[in-house]
């Protein structure tokens, strides 16, 4: 199983969730994860191909939960994988545990810009 940091998706980490995130101008979904998470690799290859399709309307990145406290705690992650959309800088939506590639979709849709 890859580990999320060698998929296409980018990383963010404390130091750069501002500038690619908050301050983006397309809605972003942040993946909380961890690697010692089975149910995060589960969900990672989709999350790479959902990146592609909705490239250009939903910009996906990966945040180790771990390495990153900071996130992890200001937006009151408790479980992963979290996955939490922002726009303009607001959570705007969130979804907790795996799912399949299709219910990820369904969900990147409804903040697809």
């Amino acid at each position: 199983m890859p580990n999320r940091t060698d998929t296409a998706i980018p990383v963010v980490t404390d130091d750069s969730f501002g500038a690619e995130v908050l301050n983006s101008e397309l809605p972003v979904l942040v993946d909380f994860w961890a690697d010692w998470c089975p149910p995060c690799k589960a969900i990672s290859a989709s999350l790479t191909e959902l990146a592609g399709e909705f490239s250009g309307r939903v910009r996906v990145v990966t945040l180790n939960s771990d390495e990153n406290p900071a996130a992890t705690r200001a937006y009151g992650v408790m479980s992963l994988p979290t996955l939490l959309v922002f726009r303009e800088g607001e959570v705007v939506g969130s979804l907790v545990g795996a799912r399949p590639k299709s219910h990820l979709r369904n969900f990147l849709d409804r903040y697809a810009g």
